[in-house]
């Protein structure tokens, strides 16, 4: 019986997980055309629903009933795999993700995790990673020159990005002595990471935000000399998978930036529950990412590329060996 509880469990939290990914974008959406619009002087949705509430599920019906395009000479097999494999990884990722320690429902201990794993950090970066497959397959299957130049660029910026952002979380491992995540928090108890990694956060937070290719490293679907860059021939529901992907990964770089540098669902000076705790911070970056994307222009792309290599990957490397000196 224990058995049957323990599985239907976490096949619950695994549903539970799966539908606030899939419906996080409709409020997402709201929000950033709202931020948008206040940031350019303008009021932002208003005409469907009160202050455009439902423009999301306008747009949601609208990309669910377009036409379904696959262009004549694309590969079919790729072109329909692609946003699978650029949807799945994201949603993966978060079985290894804690949002709080316990909490009692009428009388039994929940955790709110799927899975505490040893190496969950590990686990992330390895599974985060296959989803460059799905933007390189969608961009040459489309045989289409634009979505090709879309998908090159998006495969060198993911895959220059990623090594410092894995450089930058090492000073985190170091001071946890673990890769646990639920104890890289547990050591945060104190003192948040950030007092100790500032250099790290930094690095981690601006690889992450070319890693969720958003301005200003959105050189990947760069509107104006690209259409849409590696989605340019999609459309309907394909199409939201791509742009679904997008927010579940901005959302996934919040939540490890909380995690392991502002101390996770640990609280200070106010009272607050853990669980608030950790949704107010997980907010303040998904706000911080979308009122970058209307504050700073676009880098060309020799710019992005040196930014990675010659910036961020000094700085991971040295913070690696101050964060040895000093802590060890």
């Amino acid at each position: 019986m224990e058995l049957v509880f323990a599985l239907g469990l976490i096949a619950f939290k695994v549903a539970l997980l799966i539908a606030i990914l899939l419906l996080l974008p409709l409020p997402l959406t709201w929000l950033e055309r709202k931020i948008a619009g206040h940031i350019q002087q303008r009021m932002g949705p208003m005409r469907v629903g009160w202050h455009g509430l439902l423009q999301p599920v306008a747009d949601g019906i609208k990309l669910l009933t377009k036409e379904d395009h696959i262009p004549a000479e694309a590969d079919r097999f790729l072109f329909k795999l692609a946003p699978i494999l650029a949807l799945a990884p994201p949603f993966v990722v978060f079985v290894a993700i804690p949002f709080g320690e316990s909490v009692s429902v009428l009388g039994a201990e929940i955790t709110l995790y799927v899975s505490n794993m040893n190496v969950a950090l590990l686990f992330v970066f390895a599974v985060i990673g296959i989803e460059v497959y799905g933007v390189i397959f969608g961009g040459w299957a489309a045989n289409s020159k634009y979505a090709v130049l879309g998908s090159l660029r998006t495969c060198a910026q993911m895959i220059s990005y990623e090594i410092p952002m894995g450089f930058a979380v090492i000073g985190v491992v170091m001071l946890a002595q673990s890769m646990s995540l639920l104890e890289i928090v547990r050591a945060q108890a104190d003192v948040w990471n950030i007092v100790y990694q500032p250099v790290g956060f930094f690095v981690f937070f601006v690889a992450g935000l070319a890693e969720a290719q958003r301005i200003p490293f959105d050189l990947a679907e760069a509107e104006g000399d690209l259409g849409a860059g590696f989605h340019t021939e999609y459309s309907g529901i394909r199409f939201a998978f791509f742009m679904v992907s997008e927010y579940a990964v901005m959302l996934l770089v919040s939540v490890l930036s909380v995690i392991l540098f502002f101390g996770g669902w640990n609280g200070v000076l106010i009272p607050l529950p853990p669980l608030l705790w950790f949704a107010l911070k997980v907010a303040f970056f998904l706000y911080v990412f979308m009122w970058f994307r209307f504050t700073f222009p676009r880098y060309r792309y020799d710019q992005l590329m040196a930014i990675g290599w010659k910036v961020l990957l000094p700085l991971s490397l040295g913070n690696i060996i101050i964060t040895g000196v000093a802590f060890l």
